[in-house]
């Protein structure tokens, strides 16, 4: 019998239909595979990147790495080299360096999706909100440091799913850049102000 689930609520983490920034369709694709998928092990696969994808979203690390497998090696292959985060604790720092640099508002539009019983490979357009010294922290070329910027580019992502259904790593590819913009203060989504500029709040 063909099964079905619902991600979790999400309507929390919607802005109005022109902002810059929606999270929730970070998700979108694997939700809608997930309503179709009959398979068991296909099935632990998608949900468990869905509920990483929402943690990330929401910012809540013990959520977050709770989908995370102990033995986790990110890879991001840039220039040649490998500039992943490695190990549970590994990842976590990397994580909270994310937050703590305001570099965690990302809208990710998937638009090709790929699962099998080892894992899943998502690609679509990668866009984010940066605060300026978070972005010439990133190489980014930038500059001013107190202004926020719109950053985007292609990205393929290799999620490995270990035999415990937890992440077992992220494996980025990425293209040059698309987009990169300042972005005006009245832009920004309240959900950005509130974490980066929490004195512009009200004002």
């Amino acid at each position: 019998m063909k099964t079905s689930a619902r991600p979790a609520d999400d309507s929390h983490l919607k802005e109005n239909p022109m902002a810059l920034i929606d999270p929730t369709r970070n998700w979108r694709l694997v939700a809608e595979r997930l309503e179709s998928e009959t398979d068991p092990r296909r099935r632990a696969v998608l949900t468990v990147v869905l509920e990483h994808m929402q943690a990330e979203a929401e910012a809540d690390l013990d959520r977050l790495m709770a989908t995370v497998s102990p033995d986790a090696a990110y890879h991001f292959w840039h220039g040649g080299g490998d500039f992943g985060p490695k190990g549970h604790d590994g990842v976590r720092q990397y994580y909270a360096g994310i937050v703590a640099g305001g570099a965690n508002h990302i809208q990710y539009d998937v638009d090709r999706l790929i699962v099998d019983d080892h894992g899943l490979v998502t690609e679509g357009l990668l866009t984010m909100l940066v605060p300026g010294a978070t972005a010439i922290a990133m190489g980014l070329a930038v500059g001013d440091p107190g202004a926020d910027y719109l950053y985007s580019y292609r990205q393929l992502l290799v999620w490995p799913i270990d035999e415990n259904g937890l992440v077992a790593g992220e494996d980025s590819y990425g293209g040059g850049t698309v987009e990169l913009r300042a972005v005006e203060r009245d832009e920004l989504p309240a959900a950005y102000l509130a974490q980066v500029h929490p004195d512009a709040v009200g004002a």
